[in-house]
């Protein structure tokens, strides 16, 4: 059974906007390949409350989405390995 959940993603900027909008694609079709995309909010640039690995800036992305929850765990693992994902968080809405 599909459940509605919430991501965060903040992606670094050292490589430029294209990158980071590259990223964002590659993770957006793995969300609709395993589940069903409902709002996607674009925020921008945004300064961090703290650097991480040396940069003060990050690009954010909220997105709701529905999914099996087992899906989530294979998520958040591709999420972590990938280079230019500074944070991620997801919650259940």
């Amino acid at each position: 059974m599909a459940k509605n959940y919430e991501a965060m993603l903040v992606f670094s900027l050292k490589n430029g906007e294209d990158a980071v909008k590259a990223n964002f694609e590659k993770f957006k079709t793995l969300i609709e390949k395993n589940g069903t995309i409902g709002n996607v909010d674009e925020w921008g640039t945004r300064k961090l409350a703290y650097a991480i690995n040396y940069e003060s800036e990050g690009y954010y992305y909220v997105v709701d989405f529905s999914a099996e929850p087992d899906f989530i765990a294979e998520l958040e693992r591709i999420l972590g390995i990938t280079d230019g994902v500074l944070r991620f968080l997801t919650t259940t809405k």
